[in-house]
C-alpha cells in the first residue's frame, strides 16, 4: 500500500516503524543517523530523584512492612539481652560454638541491632514520603467538582435506561409537547440529584449539548481510612521508638516473704532506653507474699503439667498504705507507672550454715533454677565468710525425688511431695575478692578442692526439710530449714519456698500506641468495606425526538455490588421494569 493510499500513514511521527520513506533529511542531535532511540541522561539529581520515587512508593512501604515482621523473627528463637540476660548466658553455655557467631550478627539484641534499625528507619522514612503527597492529593480531591458526565454513559458498568414519564397537561392549559419533556427531563435530574445526595453522594449538575445530568460520587471515606492506617502505623512506629528512649525494664527474683524496692540498685538486670533518668523511679516496694501453682492431677496423660500460676503480692507506695495485688501469666499488674509481669517462677530452699562452734554464718532462701518440666533445680550456695576458708556448694532440688534405673536423682512431679536436696561441697577460693562481679548463680571450681560427690568418694550431702548434717572436714554443719514448721511431719507441700521472677517494665508511650492500633483496625475496615464509585444519570435524547433516563456507574477497585446499586437507584429514582438498553454499535 502506497502513503497516498494510507491516509494514516501521513499522520505517523517519521520514526515511526510503519512510517512512508521520505526523503533523506539530516538527523537531528536528539536522533543519530542509524534510528536508534537514545535515552536522556539522568544525571546525579535524576537518579536521586528516581531513588526517592521508588523508596516513597506503597508497593516498597509494604515490602519494608513485611521485611520488618521477618526481621523480628530471630528476637523469638534466640534469647535476648534486654529481656532475658540469663538465657544468654546459658545459650553461650550450651553453644560455645555458634553463640559468638550469632553474636557477631546481633542476635541476642535483635531489636536494637543495626540492620534491625536500618529496617526501621527506611520504613520510617517510606511511609512518610508516602503519606503526605497522598494526603495533599486527597485534600484536593475532597475539595474539586464530580467528573463531568461521560458522553456514552453505555460504555459504563451497570448501565440501563428508563422512559421519561411526561406529566399530560392540566385541561385548558397549552404547552408545547417540547417544553414539557425538557421541563420534565429537568425535573427528573433535580430529583436524582436530591436523592443522590441523600443517599451520601457529592453532587454536580451539567447541562451539556442541551442534555440535564447529575454527576455524584462517593466513598472517599476509603481513602481517609487508608490514609488513617498508614499515618497510625507511622504514629506506632514514633510511639514505640519514643517509648524504647524513655522507657526501661528490669529483672528482679523475689522470694515468699521478701520484697523488692523498685530502685535502680534493687534489679537484678536493668535495661534503660536511651534518655531515660533514673531519677524518675518511682521508688514502691513490691513484696511477694505467696506464689500458687496449679498442677494437672486428673488427666493421666498430662500429670504434673501446669494449669495456672498466681503471684499474690502486697505495693506500698511512699508514705501510703501496703494494697494487695495480683500477678499471672500474660496478666500484668499496673502500678506507679509500671507493669509487673510474672516471667517465670521456681523454689527457693532455705539453707542454714553453722561453724563448728554452731555460730550462724550464712542463712538465705537460695533460688534455684529450673532444669526440667518436673522443676529438677540447680542453685549455687557461695560462703564467703565465717569459716576457716571460703566454701561452695552446688545443688540440686527434688522436689518428688525418684531414684532411675541408673541410680541418679529425679523429679517426677513438680510439686513438693517427698523434696530431697543433694550438694555438692567445694572449699578454696570463690573468686570474689579481686572485686569483679561473678553470677549467684553458677561457681567456678578451678581454684577450689571437691569435698563431696563426683571422684572425691565421699557421698554428696542428702537433707530432707528441716535435717541438719555436718559438713565435712569438720567445718560445720548445713540445715535445710523447713518453711513451715508448724506442718504435719509428712507434709511437705510447703516445706521450700517459692520464687518468682518479675519483669517490670515502663513504657510511656503505652496509651498512644493503644490508640494508634485502634485507629489502624478502624482505618483499615473503613478502606476494606467502604466501596468508592461514581454514578451518573442523565436525559438523553433520542434521535426520534424521544427521551430516557441513562443511568450508569464507575468503580475504583473491586466493587461487585456497583451493578445492582446502579439499578436498585434507577428503580427508585424512575420506578417500572428497565427499558431495553440502545446501544450505539460503535461502542
Amino acid at each position: 500500500m502506497s502513503p497516498r493510499s494510507d491516509p494514516d500513514a501521513l499522520s505517523r511521527p517519521d520514526d515511526h516503524i510503519d512510517a512512508p520513506e521520505r526523503d533523506a533529511a539530516p538527523a537531528s542531535p536528539r536522533q543519530p543517523e542509524d534510528g536508534a532511540v537514545t535515552q536522556p541522561k539522568l544525571g546525579a539529581v535524576g537518579w536521586l530523584r528516581f531513588a526517592w520515587r521508588q523508596l516513597t512508593s506503597m508497593r516498597t512501604a509494604l515490602l519494608l512492612l513485611l521485611l520488618l515482621a521477618i526481621a523480628a523473627v530471630p528476637g523469638s528463637l534466640v534469647p535476648q539481652r534486654s529481656s532475658d540476660p540469663n538465657g544468654v548466658s546459658q545459650y553461650f553455655a550450651d553453644n560455645p560454638d555458634l553463640a559468638p557467631v550469632l553474636d557477631s550478627f546481633q542476635m541476642f539484641d535483635v531489636y536494637t541491632s543495626a540492620w534491625f534499625s536500618a529496617v526501621y528507619l527506611l520504613l520510617f522514612v517510606s511511609l512518610i514520603g508516602c503519606v503526605i503527597p497522598r494526603t495533599k492529593h486527597h485534600f484536593e480531591a475532597l475539595r474539586a467538582r464530580p467528573p463531568r458526565t461521560p458522553a456514552r454513559l453505555s460504555r459504563l458498568a451497570g448501565y440501563t435506561e428508563r422512559p421519561l414519564v411526561v406529566p399530560e397537561p392540566a385541561e385548558g392549559t397549552a404547552a408545547s409537547t417540547g417544553s414539557a419533556t425538557d421541563a420534565a427531563a429537568d425535573a427528573a435530574i433535580d430529583a436524582a440529584a436530591a436523592q443522590l445526595k441523600q443517599a451520601g453522594y457529592r453532587v454536580e449538575r451539567y447541562d451539556l449539548r442541551g442534555e440535564a445530568s447529575v454527576s455524584a460520587e462517593r466513598g472517599y471515606l476509603r481513602e481517609t481510612g487508608n490514609l488513617v492506617f498508614h499515618t497510625a502505623l507511622l504514629g506506632i512506629l514514633v510511639a514505640v521508638g519514643i517509648g524504647g528512649g524513655f522507657g526501661f525494664s528490669g529483672q528482679r527474683v523475689v522470694v515468699e516473704g521478701q520484697s523488692f524496692v523498685n530502685t535502680l540498685a534493687a534489679y537484678d538486670s536493668f535495661n534503660p532506653g536511651r534518655f531515660f533518668d533514673d531519677a524518675n523511679l518511682d521508688p514502691y516496694r513490691l513484696e511477694l507474699e505467696e506464689l500458687d501453682a496449679v498442677y494437672e492431677t486428673q488427666n493421666q496423660e498430662a500429670i504434673g503439667q501446669p494449669i495456672d500460676f498466681t503471684a499474690r503480692v502486697s505495693v506500698q507506695a511512699q508514705d501510703g498504705a501496703a494494697e494487695p495485688g495480683v500477678v499471672k501469666v500474660n496478666e500484668p499488674l499496673r502500678v506507679h507507672g509500671t507493669d509487673v509481669y510474672l516471667l517465670g517462677n521456681g523454689y527457693a530452699p532455705t539453707i542454714t550454715v553453722r561453724d563448728p562452734d554452731g555460730e550462724v554464718v550464712f542463712t538465705d532462701s537460695v533460688p534455684f533454677l529450673p532444669q526440667d518440666a518436673n522443676l529438677t533445680s540447680i542453685g549455687v550456695v557461695k560462703v564467703p565468710d565465717g569459716l576457716a576458708d571460703q566454701l561452695g556448694m552446688v545443688g540440686f532440688l527434688y522436689p518428688t525425688q525418684t531414684t532411675l534405673p541408673s541410680g541418679a536423682y529425679t523429679s517426677s512431679y513438680p510439686d513438693l511431695v517427698f523434696p530431697v536436696l543433694t550438694l555438692n561441697v567445694y572449699q578454696g577460693d570463690l573468686g570474689i575478692d579481686d572485686g569483679v562481679p561473678t553470677s549467684v548463680y553458677t561457681l567456678d571450681p578451678s581454684s577450689m578442692e571437691q569435698l563431696t560427690g563426683g571422684s572425691t568418694g565421699v557421698d554428696s550431702i542428702e537433707l530432707m526439710p528441716g535435717e541438719t548434717v555436718d559438713l565435712p572436714n569438720g567445718l560445720g554443719s548445713i540445715t535445710f530449714e523447713n518453711a513451715d514448721p508448724d506442718a504435719a511431719a509428712d507434709d511437705y507441700s510447703t516445706s521450700v519456698s517459692r520464687f518468682a521472677s518479675f519483669d517490670i517494665h515502663n513504657d510511656p508511650s503505652q496509651g498512644w500506641v493503644l490508640v494508634f492500633a485502634v485507629l489502624i483496625l478502624a482505618g483499615l475496615l473503613v478502606s476494606l468495606f467502604v466501596p468508592r464509585r461514581r454514578m451518573w444519570v442523565k436525559a438523553a435524547r433520542r434521535p426520534d425526538g424521544t427521551v430516557v433516563l441513562e443511568y450508569a456507574g464507575l468503580a475504583r477497585g473491586e466493587d461487585p455490588g456497583l451493578e445492582d446499586a446502579v439499578a436498585a437507584f434507577a428503580d427508585k429514582h424512575a420506578g417500572g421494569p428497565p427499558q431495553p438498553a440502545k446501544r450505539n454499535p460503535s461502542t
